[in-house]
């Protein structure tokens, strides 16, 4: 692997670069904090399927254009006088050394979870109101489900047993039937959100991630029903003309591939 210096060197390649774009590149000029959002949580995206698919020459690829984001967001920063790239590095840099007293500092922690404990503690004493301001209004909502109750796990409101989740979400799930044999579409609504919640703790007790979990299954569908249009090309018989038996034996055939 390359040394700290070449490491180094390539990133202040990069920040030539970045410096050579903005002053002469029409469409890097016009780039402003606001219209570089939603590209930078695509790229987020993208480098999120990299990961799940386990590619690590995309994952290369897109965590260099994070970075190139990263280092976009900190020239224009620095245009308004208002940071650069030093004052963000150094920014994190002052926080991972504050939230890390048992490598910075006197203080021992037994395991992971008390890494956690003090983490959300000292936010705390930092300022910080709720333990759930951390947690991005626009995450999307099985994501944030996630980080809520990562969250309050941290200051100790958690369930003790798996079997304690599991039995919760029996619960809700009986709550939604009553719903459902009402056929109050509101409620209905309400109690299923609940059952989403108490799924994604139990997963989180079974050292899953449930957000990667759906994805999982995501591509799984996908490849599945796409091997199910292909037969039905190579029959040619649109996939609305099969009746679901037909379309089952083709099924079955993707889930053994």
């Amino acid at each position: 692997m390359n040394s700290r210096e070449s490491q180094l060197q390539a990133f202040d390649r990069l920040l030539t670069i970045m410096d050579d774009l903005r002053e002469k590149c029409p469409w890097d000029k016009k780039q402003t904090l606001q219209t570089l959002r939603h590209l930078t949580i695509e790229e987020t995206y993208e480098l999120g399927d990299a990961i799940l698919d386990n590619n690590l020459t995309e994952v290369k690829k897109e965590l260099g254009d994070l970075l190139l984001h990263i280092v976009f967001y900190a020239k224009i920063g620095s245009e308004t006088q208002d940071f650069d790239m030093a004052d963000v590095c150094n920014e994190i840099c002052e926080k991972l050394i504050y939230r890390h007293p048992h490598i910075y500092g006197d203080v021992e922690v037994k395991d992971e979870e008390e890494v956690k404990q003090n983490w959300e503690k000292l936010k705390l004493k930092e300022g910080k109101k709720s333990v759930l301001e951390g947690v991005p209004k626009g995450l999307p909502a099985l994501v944030k489900a996630s980080r809520i109750q990562d969250k309050v796990k941290g200051v100790g409101f958690d369930w003790e047993e798996p079997h304690q989740v599991w039995d919760k979400v029996q619960e809700e799930l009986q709550e939604l039937q009553v719903e459902i044999a009402d056929g109050n579409q509101d409620k209905m609504e309400a109690e299923f959100g609940d059952v989403l919640f108490s799924m994604i703790n139990y997963a989180r007790f079974l050292n899953i991630n449930p957000e990667d979990a759906l994805e999982r299954t995501n591509k799984k569908f996908i490849s599945r029903f796409q091997y199910l249009e292909t037969k039905a090309v190579e029959l040619g018989k649109p996939l609305m003309d099969m009746t679901l038996a037909e379309m089952d034996v083709f099924w079955n055939e993707a889930k053994k591939l």
